[in-house]
């Protein structure tokens, strides 16, 4: 019968790997240097690969054998700890209160429909709910302030999260229907917009500092959150993006008017359920992840979305999202 990896071994490898050396492993694990060293041996030769090149180098290098094997060693690891967290919840039994933290990029009758019927499934559950822009979510899962988060800015890859995808959104660049870029009514360039405020939001959590997206124009006005955006551009001071479940009916009654834009990089983005690794999600908490994806993976795609528009809005529409 062959040698089976240890769970163990996998987290020894990982660490090496992650810290960059044998002697920052050994610190971060808590063990002797040699226990770690071992370890690493013994793995290899179960596996029959070499993991790590040593010989005439002063930190240990992944090899490519090593480089493919650390990318299964992660996932297996994922998943015991998935596993793990999934009975610990199980056997706590059902939570007292559920922190979530929400994108506003998520479509505000989503998130109604989905709380209406978690306030009938769980009457005796809290639930503590914050709304956020860009990494706001992602950061409030990572520093443990949520549970879990529903929320489409995932900045880098973290081990230590489960990220699983529930569904989509998309924006769309947009201005008052009585706005400079709305009166043109035709195929926008980059020197009809850079000379007019763009509005932009910031985010908050740090997490996409000296970064900006599809910002267009030399004049940027920038607000905390999606709500101010939303009613500064119906007010005509400026344009931009917008989620289109939320212009969509002000697009109908021609209130917002979609600028066809081919620098605005738009399309389709995905939204993901986020949670901690190493946390459980209990009954209510799984509830409402998997809540969120029955409803989101049913939300509109581009051509759902331009059903309700005459055919030169659709046409306008089309262009701008994608």
């Amino acid at each position: 019968m062959e040698a089976n990896p240890t769970l163990d071994q996998l987290q020894v490898f990982l660490s090496v790997a992650e810290t960059g050396s044998f002697s920052a492993a050994s610190r971060a694990l808590n063990r002797a240097q040699s226990v770690v060293s071992y370890t690493i041996a013994n793995l290899e030769a179960q596996l029959e690969v070499t993991l790590f090149e040593r010989n005439g180098v002063r930190q240990p290098k992944l090899t490519a054998d090593g480089a493919a094997m650390l990318e299964h060693a992660r996932r297996i690891v994922a998943g015991l700890q998935d596993m793990r967290a999934r009975a610990k919840g199980l056997k706590q039994g059902l939570e007292a209160e559920v922190n979530l933290a929400i994108s506003t990029m998520v479509p505000a009758e989503a998130v109604v429909s989905v709380l209406r019927d978690f306030r009938d499934h769980f009457p005796t559950v809290s639930l503590n709910l914050n709304v956020g822009e860009l990494g706001m979510v992602m950061d409030m899962v990572l520093n443990r302030k949520a549970g879990i988060g529903i929320g489409g800015a995932i900045f880098h890859q973290d081990d230590g999260l489960i990220i699983d995808k529930v569904g989509h959104s998309f924006m769309v660049p947009v201005a008052a229907a009585d706005h400079p870029l709305a009166l043109l009514d035709r195929p926008l360039t980059l020197s009809d917009v850079r000379e007019e405020v763009q509005l932009v939001v910031t985010d908050a959590s740090g997490l996409t500092k000296g970064r900006d997206f599809n910002v267009l124009s030399y004049k940027k006005w920038r607000v905390s959150d999606i709500a101010t955006k939303y009613q500064l551009i119906k007010g005509g001071l400026g344009w931009g993006g917008l989620p289109a479940s939320v212009v969509r009916n002000d697009i109908i009654n021609g209130v917002l008017k979609a600028l066809k834009l081919d620098a605005y990089e738009g399309g389709e983005y995905p939204l993901y359920a986020l949670r901690k690794s190493d946390t459980p999600a209990g009954p209510a908490a799984q509830w409402l992840i998997d809540a969120f994806h029955q409803r989101l993976s049913q939300c509109p795609n581009h051509k759902d979305f331009l059903i309700d528009f005459g055919p030169d809005q659709r046409t306008l529409l089309q262009d701008a999202a994608e």
